[in-house]
């Protein structure tokens, strides 16, 4: 089954969802002693480990043989006959690690079918020549993405007990593929977007989110007439519907917008009114991969507007940071504080400002923990600690300048930053130093991944490894000692 829809609509919810029910909640049928889930892989955009399909056969041979025991030994004596099975191409493992494992069981007919789900297809956007090598070296969305689905269908082919869930966006080149053969004769598509009544949905979230913001504010003084708080209504049943048409029935979009109006720092009455007064959205201003709503990349824009002129460019360079980085913490830096610490002293910042830069985005970036939402992909199932970025929608917005324009990050300007402050603080380490400053660990482990992602000029990587040495010869101790050359 395909399961599509737009961006907020819930797919990932779903998929989290049904996961949870049949791995959790006993089999309705009491002759079932097994969970009906075989697999899962959420593919996820700014996550390093999931936005390829480098870890996918592998995962979900992994899971296939927790799920059906039979399959261990199979799937062991497969990399144990070929260690170097795991560097092989995605379709050798497919049939290495899961195919013929399969095929090698005696009473294949006697195991009950298992659920295999994968969400998120349209956020597998790299190779699974990762994304060491420079993008150019990459294969497109569009094939690699197509190339999951062939992976999948080649499963399927082989009549195995297995049946699929894909969860995706209805981009143009995957909805063509699913209607073409083969896949058009096997599959069942269901697009969420005609389940249920989404404007009534986000009619009564908005409604109960506004009431809950109106009970905190104070009624407007410079109004004549409007003296008595109860006579104020906020925002107006005008307002409201206007809002309401805005979102389309996003419920993406509704609940970023209560996001951004819930600032104990700012007048939510003003922070509406701006919204809806701000530039209109035009379909010409979409990209072609990504999505089609071009209200909610507009609504990025008047977010980021809404903070103080001088923050902005730190602002910026904060969030290229953040996407540059993200998936290089150790497990102890989970939350967004800590993980900016490290950032703020690499880039050179005073410390806190890199906070302080971003505190009025909190609509679109987890600055605190956050449990729930109304968002796509809330909850615990598919996310990591490391999801600073509440929907990724805004990352695209980010990376895309034909909808950010001048709130575009540039991600190579961000990794020569954070590469030359790792350079810098590596060069004050001797044999003698004590790793333990969260920087230090964080400059050891990144700096390889920063220097790979930097597309260097003829002249400009001597340059930087010259401008190191002359740094680690004056701050080192060891190399002044013993006069290492330059």
């Amino acid at each position: 089954m395909w399961v599509h829809a737009p961006a907020g609509y819930g797919k990932t919810a779903v998929a989290g969802t049904v996961a949870d029910k049949m791995e959790l909640e006993p089999p309705e049928d009491p002759r079932l002693d097994f969970s009906p889930l075989g697999a899962t892989f959420f593919f996820w955009r700014t996550s390093h480990e999931r936005n390829n399909p480098t870890r996918f056969v592998v995962t979900l041979a992994y899971q296939l043989a927790l799920s059906i025991p039979e399959l261990t030994t199979k799937i062991e004596d497969a990399v144990d006959q070929n260690p170097m099975i795991l560097r092989k191409s995605l379709e050798v493992q497919l049939t290495k690690l899961i195919v013929e494992p399969f095929k090698a069981l005696a009473s294949i007919d006697e195991i009950s079918n298992r659920l295999v789900i994968v969400d998120g297809l349209d956020e597998c956007i790299n190779s699974d020549q990762e994304s060491r090598v420079e993008k150019k070296y990459a294969e497109d969305q569009e094939k690699v993405q197509i190339r999951i689905l062939d992976l999948i269908y080649t499963l399927q082919s082989h009549k195995l007990p297995l049946s699929f869930l894909v969860l995706s966006r209805p981009e143009t080149w995957i909805k063509r593929h699913f209607e073409s053969r083969p896949l058009r004769d096997v599959t069942e598509v269901l697009d969420l977007y005609e389940v249920g009544d989404h404007l009534k949905d986000v009619e009564k979230f908005l409604r109960d989110e506004l009431s809950r913001i109106a009970e905190s504010l104070d009624p407007p003084s410079d109004e004549p007439g409007l003296e008595d708080a109860a006579e104020v209504e906020w925002p107006g049943e005008k307002t409201l519907q206007t809002l309401l048409s805005r979102t389309g029935g996003h419920i993406l979009y509704a609940a970023t917008v209560v996001r951004h109006l819930d600032d104990p720092y700012d007048d939510p009455r003003k922070r509406l009114t701006d919204i809806l007064h701000g530039t209109a959205p035009t379909e010409k201003s979409v990209h072609p991969h990504s999505t089609p709503f071009a209200s909610l990349y507009e609504l990025y824009r008047q977010i980021i507007k809404s903070s103080p002129e001088g923050h902005r460019p730190v602002m910026i360079e904060v969030l290229e940071d953040l996407l540059a980085s993200k998936s290089y913490f150790d497990p102890g830096i989970d939350q967004l504080p800590a993980a900016m610490k490290i950032l703020d002293h690499l880039s050179g910042r005073t410390p806190g400002r890199g906070m302080k830069a971003i505190r009025g985005l909190h609509a679109v970036v987890r600055l605190t923990p956050e449990k729930g939402g109304a968002e796509e992909g809330a909850g615990d199932h598919p996310r990591t600690l490391k999801d600073y970025f509440i929907h990724s929608s805004f990352v695209e917005f980010l990376q895309t300048p034909e909808v950010s324009r001048e709130f575009a990050v540039d991600g190579r300007k961000s990794f020569r930053r954070l590469l030359s402050g790792c350079l810098e603080s590596l060069s004050s380490v001797t044999l003698d130093t004590k790793v333990d400053a969260q920087h230090l660990r964080f400059a050891l482990t990144a700096w390889p991944t920063f220097w790979s992602h930097t597309a260097w000029g003829p002249s400009e990587e001597e340059e930087c490894l010259k401008q190191n040495r002359t740094n680690y010869k004056r701050e080192s101790p060891y190399a002044s000692e013993n006069g290492l050359p330059s």
